[in-house]
């Protein structure tokens, strides 16, 4: 039994406002999760396109998102430590927290939110780039959960 993620902005396999990418206001969609497990130590979220021209874009990082969250607001700030002491990493724009869909016109891409249940806190830097946070997470995760939005550029 895994997460089940779910956001009030967009549902599962629909498209993401505007408001939430970078032709928008380009700030963070909220997002809710249920059914992990009670040994949890912490959470990481992490959000990429896979369609990616030059391969998986890296949108959001964020981990040690404390045990007892169950939902993210909308409008993370991008601070690289957040009051809560979960951290943002560095995406694939090259800066700390949320950055929208911003695909090349043609096609839809998609973008997938996924939460991780982790059995550990994890010490990472908040200048951590996703493949390190990949690294860390490696034999933590007991459950993970994902919501897929779409966007194609006007």
């Amino acid at each position: 039994m895994g997460i089940t993620v779910t956001s009030t902005a967009f549902s599962a396999g629909n498209s993401i406002p505007v408001k939430f990418t970078g032709q928008g206001n380009d700030i963070s969609p909220d997002l809710a999760w249920s059914g992990a497990p009670t040994s949890v130590k912490s959470y990481v979220l992490i959000c990429d396109d896979p369609d990616a021209p030059g391969g998986t874009w890296a949108h959001w990082t964020l981990w040690n998102i404390p045990p007892t969250a169950t939902s993210l607001p909308e409008e993370i700030p991008s601070d690289a430590v957040l009051p809560d002491g979960s951290s943002q990493g560095v995406t694939s724009f090259g800066r700390h927290g949320y950055g929208g869909p911003m695909p090349p016109k043609g096609n839809a891409h998609h973008y997938y939110f996924r939460v991780y249940a982790l059995d550990t806190m994890l010490s990472l830097p908040a200048s951590a780039s996703r493949a390190q946070l990949n690294e860390a997470m490696r034999e933590h995760v007991l459950s993970r959960g994902q919501l897929m939005g779409t966007y194609q550029r006007q």
